[in-house]
């Protein structure tokens, strides 16, 4: 994924506990607080989101877009491609999960290309907040349940 942006994170839970997490699309509204909607329009072999509808709201950007999803093998994490959209032009991203004691070592890596447009810097400041929002944001979610 060529120009891209990360974070990272660990979190007090196993990668399985994790995952869970991740593939619970239709829970995003309730902790990703820029997602407004989800829809699973289809599911893999495994009955996980393969291609998922999203309604996003952040200040002025408004978003609507479709996300098909690559899961990797023993509870790895997952990646994602664009596949259409309104708002955007592109979306890549992935979560790697590391088993590390007790923890798990969360990165986050994202490519965004938006409508509106913008510096290059102003740009990568916007994929870091959206990247540390929502890695706190899953943290907060998985070591609360």
């Amino acid at each position: 994924m060529a120009d891209q942006t990360q974070g990272t994170i660990d979190i007090n839970a196993d990668p399985k506990a994790i995952m869970a997490v991740i593939e619970d699309y239709d829970a995003y509204p309730e902790w990703a607080g820029q997602i407004k909607k989800v829809e699973i329009r289809e599911r893999d072999d495994d009955k996980r989101g393969k291609q998922v509808y999203y309604e996003v709201s952040q200040g002025p950007m408004k978003a609507d877009y479709v996300l098909e999803y690559t899961y990797k093998p023993n509870d790895g994490g997952v990646s994602w491609i664009f596949v259409e959209g309104h708002g955007l032009r592109d979306l890549q991203g992935d979560y790697t999960l590391e088993p590390k004691g007790d923890q798990t070592h969360v990165t986050y890596k994202a490519k965004v290309d938006i409508t509106i447009p913008m510096l290059g810097m102003i740009k990568r400041k916007m994929e870091k907040l959206v990247i540390d929002t929502a890695l706190k944001g899953l943290k907060k979610r998985v070591e609360s349940m």
